[in-house]
């Protein structure tokens, strides 16, 4: 009899281990549950930094390009004076040609 209680006892054992891995494999099942969920979140979070980015390039490609086109001033051709850089009053609507204002 002692050969058939050693089979139970190992089979108790085996058992007893088996139940342990089940419990073991659900509170994993749990963990890569919860984070699917917290990946998905970090995934929408990285999509909308990586569209804000796209954007935030777009706008400033589009102001420089405006900007350049508001600054860029027309080379003087035939008949146009060019303004002195050093003339008094440096307006913009001067028309002495940098020889005086007025």
């Amino acid at each position: 009899m002692t050969e058939g209680c050693a089979v139970v006892s190992v089979l108790g054992m085996l058992e007893e281990r088996e139940a342990a891995a089940r419990v073991r494999v659900e509170g994993l099942r749990e963990e890569v549950a919860r984070l699917a969920g917290v990946l998905e979140a970090v995934e929408i979070e990285l999509d909308r930094r990586v569209i804000a980015r796209e954007e935030l390039v777009e706008a400033l490609a589009a102001s420089a390009v405006g900007a350049a086109a508001v600054t860029e001033r027309p080379r003087p051709g035939p008949g146009r004076k060019q303004r002195s850089r050093s003339h008094p009053c440096r307006a913009r609507w001067c028309r002495s040609g940098g020889t005086g204002c007025g």
